[in-house]
């Protein structure tokens, strides 16, 4: 569906703009005169602006027709990337990826919601998926290509590829996405409502902590290759590539799984990226059993993402749209989360396998929300079979706040 190809390229411009920044880091460095380090500052910038941003304007512009909002949201990405590329020194350039991570999340947000809208509701799980999958596939083709470009003219060049991919993703959304309203009854209390509903912090919780060991791996990749696998520099791009096209194809699979069985499969994809993260740092040493377990850990941690989101847009209630871009917001506290974690085993002296072992942690700590949630949900059905006056209806089939 056109619509949906629309909304994807949005992503995949978001996609673009967060990422390009770790590998041209050394470059951006040298242009703005820092060191690497407070360099890296640039990218706790941009987090920060999904964080702030995503509650806050999923909540201010619940009200406003969809399509517009979504073009308003893709012209904040834009304004954000030029404000980057021109940006003259440091302290301008913190800013310019602050005001570029504002829109992040609420524009995923809004896609997701305008996605599950067009399709049937026993398709709403892919349709959803579909659009992340452009935050998947510009791991895999945007940020080498941005990263290439930005080596090749400079660190500012790659920030004006984003700017047009986001004013390519203006046209689309005009051209392909229908007219659709807001909700004129939408008031600010009654979406940030949302946060007071147990489901929701509970899912959030899950997505903060357990997505958080995904992160520990991601965050220490090129030592655990390097070091612990013995390979070559070289070989980093390799191993990265295959972990981007393992997040395609978790992200594919989460709109199947979320469609079947949404809740049973958040536990099943958080239980699969537990294990899989202990086996990383069992199988680290060698070489070919690590590509294969850094693949399967981005599968299935990409398929959590996804089945959370989804998650998060069943429990909001009529705050959907908050509730999909809150998901953003935990997220990146997981790769705040999971990166700080990951450091301290690094700097205590236990290694660079310690932080998988540590991710795996985490993962299994995210049980711990979802075992709650799965309690209340139990209570939740027990009191819906006993207003109904029926039998216990199926847990895979109802959808409970």
């Amino acid at each position: 569906m056109a619509a949906v190809v629309a909304l994807a390229l949005g992503g995949f411009a978001i996609g673009t703009t967060e990422f390009v920044t770790m590998g041209l880091l050394p470059d951006i460095a040298d242009g703005v005169g820092v060191d690497i380090p407070s360099a890296g500052h640039v990218i706790s910038a941009y987090a920060l602006g999904v964080v702030v941003g995503a509650p806050v304007i999923a909540a201010l512009s619940a009200r406003l027709p969809r399509r517009a909002l979504l073009v308003g949201l893709m012209g904040a990405l834009l304004a954000g990337n030029v404000l980057t590329a021109v940006a003259p020194g440091y302290t301008t350039l913190l800013l310019a990826r602050f005001v570029a991570g504002l829109p992040h999340g609420a524009y995923f947000g809004v896609a997701s919601l305008v996605a599950a809208s067009l399709v049937a509701p026993h398709l709403r799980g892919r349709a959803v998926s579909s659009v992340m999958l452009g935050l998947s596939v510009a791991l895999v083709a945007g940020v080498p290509a941005a990263t290439w470009l930005g080596q090749t003219v400079g660190w500012r060049g790659a920030y004006w590829l984003v700017v047009v991919l986001a004013a390519a993703t203006v046209a689309a959304v005009l051209a392909a996405v229908p007219s659709m309203p807001g909700r004129p009854e939408a008031t600010v209390r009654g979406e940030l409502g949302a946060l007071r509903r147990p489901q929701v912090l509970l899912t959030l919780g899950v997505g903060v902590v357990g997505f958080g060991g995904m992160f520990a791996l991601y965050s220490y990749i090129a030592p655990v290759v390097t070091d612990v696998a013995g390979l070559s520099r070289g070989t980093l791009p390799v191993v990265l590539f295959l972990y981007g096209i393992g997040g395609v194809v978790g992200t594919a699979l989460a709109g199947r799984l979320g469609d079947w069985s949404l809740f049973r499969s958040v536990v099943g994809a958080l239980v699969t990226l537990m294990g899989m993260l202990a086996v990383v740092a069992l199988v680290a040493p060698s070489p070919p059993a690590l590509v294969v377990g850094v693949f399967l850990v981005s599968v299935s941690g990409s398929t959590l993402a996804i089945l959370l989101q989804l998650r998060l847009m069943e429990t909001a209630g009529e705050a959907q749209m908050l509730g999909a871009a809150l998901n953003h917001s935990a997220l990146n506290l997981a790769n705040a989360l999971g990166a700080w974690a990951g450091g301290l085993v690094i700097a205590a002296g236990l290694g660079f396998r310690a932080p998988s072992v540590v991710g795996a942690g985490l993962a299994a700590a995210g049980l711990v929300p979802l075992a709650l949630s799965a309690v209340l949900r139990r209570r939740e059905l027990r009191a819906l079979e006993q207003a109904a006056g029926a039998g216990v209806p199926d847990p895979a089939k109802v959808s409970v706040a």
